[in-house]
């Protein structure tokens, strides 16, 4: 039993000491020269006294930024990713929210990270694992090291990332070692990872989306590839990478995968090594599907889904059948040691027979430990389970809507509330309506998305320009939460009890 997401690690090294472990664009870290980083950054940590502490990383993507985050866990701490491409309004409400004593960062955002106003220390990764900074000979303290490693039990805390929030403010979900454990065991298992898998990265480092390749690469001593983000608008380029690496397993989102199958690019060359496809975040459409499975006729195709909340991904569908146009892939089953009960607007349960739809609840090992340092957004979506009154029993309410179809077979079918999934991402448009309304000269806002298009629209009322909209907004929000589309309104249109009448901006959209 796995109690520490390092634990293994070192049989690993053993094993594969000089195989790469994380492939970059600039650099690559074999097993050996991995440990060596872990228990360095680890070891400097412990030295600067700090312990079961948030540390923050502002490091571009790189093996680096991966060692730096296994480090943190390695001092017994709980590493907080941040984008270095994030706007400095947003990273300012992380740093504000987790009140971490230190900060990595890289050459890249060293300069960047003294304008943040970081009120703990900040240093340069390559200073700590050169030992510039340590002032003595032993770069690592390998009995300080195994001190916190027995001290350590399952529940402590191991990642804080951050997703969007309704308010404005984003939300920090704080992960454990045991839910990444069985998370790993899990799909692993369904998967088929081992020391033979070859993984192309998609997924950006600071969203728990890099699970799937980082913690088994860990475990296995499997090898990662960062693909190079440019490639992404270039599918033959990026076909050709992934043959040239022998990339054979990829978990990417939908639209990452459809950039691919649009362009025909199969028609010129395919992804010879390919076997294992996972795909979630968004609905895969059917045709673009279809074209997937053409090519690789030998490939497994499998459908995860599962929120930030929930560790990673908590269901799963093996394609196992043709779909036809107007066809939804399902979502499946629930992992091992996972539960998924669907329950209706008065709480009560909605059974695979009736067919009827209701929020998508997860209870088990997979939920995480609520939101860093705030207990009322914890408390509307981590709350007791209504079916079980005969002692406390946390669930996550998903804010999916979700049905069985006649297999038995679980179906997503929308979402609840405002937020969405648009680019891989969890959305909550309200974000994105509090950061309109925020700038000057703005008095009202309220956002819609295009389903049809894929695109996300804001409606504002003022007297900025729709074109200046979008170039403000990317001082306050993250690249793919800024709008597609903006609109100006002579006013935002209000329901009878003034709330903003949705049904009427939708309309506009036709």
């Amino acid at each position: 039993m796995h109690n520490h997401v390092l634990q293994g690690f070192k049989k690993t090294v053993e094993q594969f000491p000089d195989k790469a472990a994380f492939c970059g664009e600039n650099s690559v870290l074999t097993f050996r020269e991995l440990d060596r980083a872990i228990d360095s950054v680890g070891t400097f940590i412990l030295r600067q006294g700090v312990k079961k502490s948030p540390v923050v990383v502002y490091m571009e993507k790189s093996p680096e930024e991966v060692a730096a985050f296994f480090g943190i866990i390695r001092a017994g701490c709980y590493y907080v990713p941040i984008d270095a491409e994030m706007p400095q309004v947003r990273i300012h409400l992380i740093l504000e929210n987790v009140c971490a004593p230190l900060l990595i960062c890289d050459a890249s955002t060293a300069e960047k990270a003294t304008e943040l106003g970081f009120s703990g220390k900040i240093v340069e990764y390559a200073d700590i694992v050169s030992g510039k900074l340590s002032g003595q000979e032993d770069l690592i303290d390998e009995k300080a090291l195994q001190e916190v490693f027995d001290a350590s039990i399952d529940t402590d805390p191991l990642y804080v990332v951050f997703t969007s929030g309704s308010t404005g403010v984003p939300k920090g979900v704080v992960g454990c070692h045991r839910a990444v454990n069985d998370y790993i065991d899990q799909l692993s298992e369904v998967l088929g990872f081992s020391s033979e898998t070859v993984f192309g990265n998609q997924t950006p480092l600071y969203l728990d989306a890099c699970f799937k390749e980082l913690f088994p690469t860990m475990r296995y001593g499997a090898t990662t590839y960062f693909v190079p983000k440019t490639l992404f608008m270039q599918p033959l380029k990026l076909v050709q990478y992934l043959n040239a690496h022998e990339i054979n397993t990829i978990c990417w989102v939908v639209s990452a995968l459809t950039i691919i199958s649009t362009f025909g690019t199969f028609k010129t060359e395919v992804p010879k090594y390919l076997h294992t496809i996972a795909f979630g975040s968004e609905v895969f459409p059917i045709k673009q599907f279809k074209l997937w499975r053409q090519a690789l006729p030998n490939a497994t195709f499998t459908n995860l889904y599962g929120p930030t909340e929930g560790t990673g991904m908590c269901c799963y569908y093996r394609v196992d059948r043709t779909f036809e146009e107007g066809e939804a892939i399902p979502i499946g089953r629930p992992f091992e040691n996972t539960d998924i009960i669907l329950l209706d607007e008065e709480d009560h349960e909605v059974t695979k027979e009736s067919g009827e739809q209701g929020e998508i609840c997860i209870r088990g090992t997979s939920l995480t430990l609520g939101y860093m340092n705030n207990p009322e957004k914890t408390s509307e979506s981590f709350t007791r389970n209504p079916l079980q009154t005969h002692w406390p029993e946390w669930i996550y309410r998903t804010g999916d809507i979700g049905r069985y179809n006649e297999r038995g077979e679980l179906m997503f079918v929308s979402r609840k509330d405002f937020q969405i999934k648009h680019m891989g991402h969890r959305i909550e448009l309200g974000e994105i309506e509090v950061n309109a309304q925020m700038i000057e000269g703005i008095t009202g806002a309220a956002c819609i998305y295009d389903k049809e298009k894929g695109k996300i629209v804001l409606f504002y009322s003022g007297d900025k320009e729709e074109a200046d909209m979008k170039v403000i907004l990317k001082d306050s929000l993250p690249r793919y939460m800024v709008p597609n589309v903006t609109r100006k309104l002579d006013r935002i249109p209000l329901t009878s009890n003034g709330k903003t009448d949705r049904v009427s901006l939708s309309a506009m959209l036709k």
